[in-house]
């Protein structure tokens, strides 16, 4: 029976090679010319962030990270960015609470503005990181240029392209374009083999990452005490720290929608987006500048020492920045969920770290980013792999696999934190 079977659905022929080789240069070109725009964009950001938060203040004679500032700052940013979102052409593209990383094709009036309010928000400090608009700015840079100078290639292939160029320069690596490329083609019905969909894609994804890789350097690695042998008590912990993190993460999704239709009564940006700074000033108090920005660089600075905090402190840090992402991708900011989501996962391990000393830092940090991660942002293999690069461990995947089953069992089939336009939570 299994043999008929087999002989019904042939596997799909194989493309010849002379059919792939001639995507290879427009693959080349599409990466390393989002990559240098990824560059481009964080650098600036970067730049104004150093204005800002260090020569400013200090001209000013007021601390860098005093409760003043970080209102004046967060408060500040909302109306520069609501000021791009409420005159420049475009409005920055549509309601950020609506997209995600697969980014529909933005008509080229939206890019300036779209641009001009993510380097704004990156440098101000909201809790949101840079992969969202940047996909939805490259998507449309990559099809505009493409549609002029290869008119017959398919118009589909550009987005495809740029989004995986992309992603592969925002992680410094390949595999996380293909892990997502594989997910995404999964649900899709296809005659082609996986590997024959995604070669131009992986040939995008990795000219974008050498590119960053050799003129910025990432390293997600956050340098944690060595991880050896996994033992009982470590996947004990890995299935509670991972279900934590998921079911804490779900809380911040479930009330996504509610907060958004809170700041959406207000009805204009100029008013929206410097409510939201109010709010985000006041979770900064609370938390402290580590909660501030997109996380990664905080993130680092909480591993480099983590016993240097209390289980409390850590655990205010996770409430808050999880709160702060949750305003700052309701009231209208430009910006992704990802990276701040990491540094969510990353203070709940050391909670439990702190907690219960017997806990690795390593697996509390790995499991908990995972668990929150999962929720946030519904990408299972992403997930993993985003929990395993930080931790750089080998031995920590097989626990890994086996935290992520009870977690998805808590997250799937249930609201995303994204919106569809009515307000409504997509499933």
């Amino acid at each position: 029976m299994a043999q008929d079977t087999a002989r019904q659905k042939p596997s799909a022929p194989a493309t010849p090679a002379r059919a792939l080789l001639p995507s290879i240069l427009p693959a080349l070109v599409v990466g390393v010319l989002v990559s240098l725009l990824f560059v481009l964009v964080s650098g600036v950001a970067e730049q104004l962030e150093h204005v800002l938060w260090k020569n400013l203040p200090d001209a000013l004679g007021i601390g860098r990270y005093s409760v003043l500032w970080m209102m004046v700052m967060l408060v500040a940013t909302g109306i520069a960015v609501g000021l791009v979102v409420w005159k420049v052409p475009g409005h920055a593209g549509p309601d950020p609470a609506t997209t995600g990383l697969d980014a529909p094709v933005p008509p080229p009036v939206v890019l300036p503005g779209l641009v001009l309010a993510t380097m704004l928000m990156l440098a101000g400090g909201p809790s949101l990181g840079p992969e969202n608009p940047l996909i939805a700015v490259n998507v449309g840079v990559a099809y505009w240029l493409g549609s002029k100078l290869l008119p017959r290639a398919p118009g589909q292939v550009w987005p495809v392209l740029a989004e995986a160029g992309t992603i592969g320069a925002l992680f410094g690596t390949p595999v996380a374009a293909a892990l997502l490329l594989s997910e995404a083609m999964a649900g899709r019905k296809t005659d082609r083999p996986l590997w024959d969909s995604v070669f131009a894609p992986l040939v995008a994804a990795a000219a974008g990452s050498m590119t960053v890789t050799l003129l910025d350097h990432p390293s997600f690695d956050l340098d944690l005490p060595a991880f050896g042998t996994p033992g009982w008590d470590d996947l004990l912990a890995s299935l509670v720290i991972a279900s934590a993190g998921a079911l804490l993460a779900m809380c911040a999704v479930r009330a996504f929608p509610y907060v958004h239709a809170a700041f959406a009564r207000l009805r204009h940006p100029m008013l929206m987006l410097p409510a939201g700074g109010v709010v985000l000033g006041l979770l900064a108090a609370v938390g402290g500048h580590l909660t501030l920005f997109k996380g990664l660089d905080e993130v680092g600075e909480l591993a480099r020492d983590p016993d240097g905090w209390t289980a409390g402190e850590f655990a205010t840090m996770t409430v808050v920045k999880l709160a702060a992402l949750l305003v700052a991708a309701s009231c209208g900011f430009r910006g992704g969920r990802i990276f701040p989501a990491v540094f969510v996962g990353v203070a709940l391990g050391l909670t439990a770290h702190a907690l219960v000393p017997a806990v690795h830092p390593a697996v509390g940090v790995a499991t908990g980013v995972l668990g929150v991660l999962l929720a946030i942002t519904r990408q299972g293999w992403v997930s993993l792999f985003v929990a395993a690069v930080l931790v750089a461990s080998p031995s920590i995947i097989a626990l890994l696999c086996i935290a992520s089953l009870p977690a998805w069992l808590l997250v799937t089939g249930r609201p995303q934190m994204q919106l569809r336009e009515n307000g409504s939570a997509v499933r």
